[in-house]
């Protein structure tokens, strides 16, 4: 096997390379590197580490790459060139699958590669797809941006080249697939803008969908709305022409790829029930978020700076996120991003660090048309929609021609011809500069608080909360994003499309909040509403969706209770698993009691916990099946109009505790509580038991990845391909967010990588992926960080060359080959 766990007749070079032959190239390797200007530890490369020597087409002088213990990539290079081309090539060498596969969904090309079953879903994709002018889209980013886009892509089509050629093995899914790797065109990494997060189209038509129903009243329990704002139904606007499946190719240009098709067994995702796809879709975005904070030196015990990030995103194999150190002259950054983006989104360089959560800008509308033919109405006259003819190529089948539509504001999604309505989105996506997170290129040369701020005011999208530290001691945080600017109306629900309702261009920047050396020593993070007192929220109309404050109310309380914070407390904090919303729902049931004996046991089981959902708890147990499980649909079923019940489902839990906690529902409060809680205890012994003890939370909740290929394998293939079960703690409501699926509990989405800090000095810095940085399941780094991330633990993220040298696992010593 080679390092990366690849059989050696397979390896990456071909075959092993004698020791003195490495250390020979090795040593002229170092000193053109320092000839070039780059810093080389002496002696170059851990001795105890294995060597390997490779030449690669496309490279320009010769660079190293050091893999630590962990499977995490440092690369060396002896120009920003080449740092990014051997970025590309390393993202291939171990994610090539993941990667290939991210650019095929996104251009809409699954079909060429895997058939019939996918031609809608890559029309759909192709709808999204940015198709504005590319010089502005280029102009920006930084200036730098475009030669290193074009970097990475040769990078990433060098080592498609060698699988082609057979010098390096096609990883197990195009086997499984009967599928080859593409070439990549620098375009195609900022065209493409469906993979990243943006907001609210589909809460849009779910409000629409109620309103029709029941009245826009109703939605309040379905989604929380703050700050405070009455709802209103935009004038002109039918609700009920809004169809239940008008976000049916928004969902399917959106979604991850699924396999099942292939299997002959499993229906496409074009086949699904749109109402609850809808609501799953609303459901997983919910839980998708991120935690992050800064310390000011004044209260850490070290006198730096620390900084804490775990973006939240759906886990799984291999992970969403790469863990890569780039290091040449001029650059010099580390940290994670997604392996299909070149340089990294959250991170540090020499100087500074910086870290994201989602700032929920509202990035998207629904307009809704009259129509005639391929026209609409708007103004006082009819606009022909732009029409644009596009081929999909479909494997062992002819090519399928399809047709696009396009109004002023977008790409059509829907159109009823019997209604005469036609639906189009408007979205960030389609400006210059939306590239899911690239704008963060602005930051990898930042180095002081107004770099930061120059960077933020670039931002595109996703919508984020920005947090900042350098070595100076200097913290802070500012919210970035595009934010539309809509005069008269609220963004949330469709609106007509007939020049009533436009966006009038994009609120700067400045505008946005943001604060330097917060007073009160650190600033947190946790995609909660955190506009500040007085913002005037009505004019400005940032955003009335937000994540409920659970997991920023415990880190809060948590980082303000210690004035001289430590790395190992940012640690633990990121992975607490306490949960604020439960002792609000638990509250409720302080003043009851019950005369049935069951009912009476579950009630001290909740009264006397202290709301941490460890693994080993049985309290925590009952109180995530009753909350997510039963507490919403009681309440739903008591108090929403019988019209709407389904379509609001079990609502949204921060809106039915904030409603339980209000003075309206003190008719129905506490047989709800009761009822709910009894259903839930009921659950619990079926499946469990009578003995309330071995309700375990552990139980229940598991981390248990599996990659969408693997229903193609046989059965041994399919066990190497899975990682887990592990039980794993916590919920969404906690610090640690592992969101899990009511169905069976299992982890969806939560921390993709985990991150905190020393900054200055940045060798103490600690970090964890999830399952591992390998895509191979023969790798030993494809699964190895899976169990530290479950257990809270971390790794080193070793910054200086020294510390690198020093973790060596395996040191690539590259050249350019003739």
């Amino acid at each position: 096997m080679d390092a990366r766990g690849h059989p050696l007749s397979h390896s990456r070079a071909g075959k092993s390379m004698g020791r003195k032959m490495a250390r020979t190239i090795l040593a002229a390797m170092a000193a053109a590197l320092m000839t070039a200007g780059v810093a080389a530890a002496q002696p170059v490369g851990s001795t105890a580490a294995n060597h390997e020597a490779w030449a690669v087409s496309g490279l320009a002088a010769p660079a190293e790459i050091v893999i630590d213990r962990w499977g995490i990539p440092h690369i060396f290079a002896a120009s920003v060139r080449d740092a990014f081309f051997l970025q590309g090539y390393n993202a291939a060498l171990d994610r090539l699958w993941q990667i290939d596969l991210w650019r095929k969904r996104g251009l809409g090309r699954l079909s060429a590669s895997f058939g019939p079953a996918y031609v809608a879903q890559d029309r759909a994709a192709r709808l999204l797809l940015y198709r504005g002018d590319m010089t502005r889209e280029w102009a920006a980013y930084a200036p730098e941006a475009r030669e290193e886009v074009e970097a990475f892509t040769a990078g990433i089509n060098a080592y498609v080249a060698e699988v082609q050629a057979g010098a390096k093995p096609l990883p197990v899914e195009f086997k499984l697939t009967a599928s080859q790797p593409e070439a990549w065109a620098p375009e195609d990494v900022i065209r493409i803008r469906s993979h990243a997060l943006v907001s609210n189209v589909t809460s849009e038509v779910a409000r629409a969908q109620v309103a029709c129903a029941a009245g826009v009243e109703a939605d309040r329990l379905r989604r929380k709305i703050e700050p405070p704002h009455r709802l209103a139904v935009p004038a002109g606007l039918n609700p009920c022409d809004v169809p239940a499946d008008v976000l049916k190719d928004y969902l399917l240009g959106t979604e991850p790829v699924s396999f099942e098709a292939l299997t002959g067994k499993g229906k496409t995702a074009a086949e699904a029930e749109p109402r609850a796809r809808l609501a799953e879709r609303i459901d997983a975005t919910s839980a998708e978020g991120s935690n992050n904070w800064v310390i000011a030196p004044s209260r850490t015990a070290s006198g730096r700076p620390i900084l804490a990030n775990d973006p939240h995103r759906q886990v799984g194999v291999p992970s969403l996120r790469y863990l890569v150190q780039m290091a040449a002259p001029g650059l010099d950054i580390i940290g994670a991003g997604e392996p299909a983006l070149p340089g990294i989104s959250l991170g540090h360089n020499a100087d500074m660090g910086f870290g994201i959560t989602i700032f929920p800008i509202d990035q998207e509308d629904l307009y809704v048309y009259e129509t005639r033919g391929d026209a609409y109405r708007y103004k006082d006259g009819w606009e022909p929609m732009t029409v644009v003819h596009e081929t999909i190529e479909v494997k062992g089948f002819s090519p399928i021609e399809v047709a696009l539509r396009y109004t002023r504001h977008g790409p059509v999604l829907a159109e009823d011809a019997t209604t005469h309505r036609a639906f189009a989105l408007r979205t960030v996506w389609n400006e210059p500069g939306a590239a899911g997170y690239f704008q963060s290129s602005r930051f990898w040369r930042a180095r002081t608080w107004d770099d930061f701020e120059t960077g933020r005011a670039a931002w595109g999208a996703p919508p984020l909360n920005l947090v900042y530290a350098d070595r100076s001691g200097d913290i802070g945080w500012a919210a970035a994003g595009m934010t539309p600017v809509r005069p008269n109306w609220d963004g949330l629900m469709p609106v007509p499309g007939d020049g009533r309702y436009e966006w009038a261009g994009f609120m700067p920047e400045a505008l946005l909040p943001s604060v330097k050396n917060p007073a009160k020593g650190f600033f947190a993070t946790a995609n909660a509403l955190n506009l500040p007192p007085g913002y005037p929220d009505e004019q400005r109309k940032v955003s009335f969706e937000w994540t409920d404050p659970s997991r920023i109310t415990r880190i809060e309380e948590v980082l303000a209770a210690e004035p001289n914070a430590t790395l190992a407390e940012s640690m633990a904090l990121q992975g607490d698993s306490v949960s604020a919303q439960s002792r609000r729902a638990v509250a409720l049931l302080k003043p009851l009691s019950a005369s049935d004996p069951e009912i009476g046991r579950a009630l001290a089981l909740l009264k006397g916990w202290d709301s941490n959902e460890r693994t080993d708890s049985a309290a925590a147990a009952l109180y995530e099946v009753w909350a997510t499980k039963h507490l919403g649909a009681a309440t739903v079923a008591a108090v929403a109009p019988e019209k709407a019940r389904a379509l609001i489902g079990q609502g949204q839990l921060e809106a039915v505790i904030s409603y339980l906690e209000s003075p309206a529902a003190a008719p129905v409060r506490d047989r709800v509580l009761l009822t709910s809680l009894a259903d839930a205890a009921s659950e619990l012994k079926a499946h469990f038991g009578g003995d309330m003890d071995g309700w375990t939370w552990g139980r229940l909740h598991h981390a248990d990845f599996f990659p969408a290929a693997g229903v193609l394998a046989d059965h041994q293939l399919a066990q190497q391909m899975r990682v887990g079960p592990l039980q794993v703690p916590g919920s969404a409501s906690t610090p640690r967010a592992t969101t899990y699926s009511p169905k069976d509990f299992t982890q969806t989405a939560g921390a993709s990588v985990r991150m905190v800090l020393d900054v200055g000095a940045w060798d103490n810095s600690m970090v964890i992926n999830t399952p591992g940085e390998s895509g191979d399941p023969a790798s030993p780094h494809y699964r190895d960080l899976f169990p530290l991330w479950a257990a809270g633990s971390y790794v080193p993220l070793r910054f200086s060359r020294a510390a690198v040298d020093a973790d060596a696992e395996t040191v690539i010593a590259l050249t350019p080959k003739p």
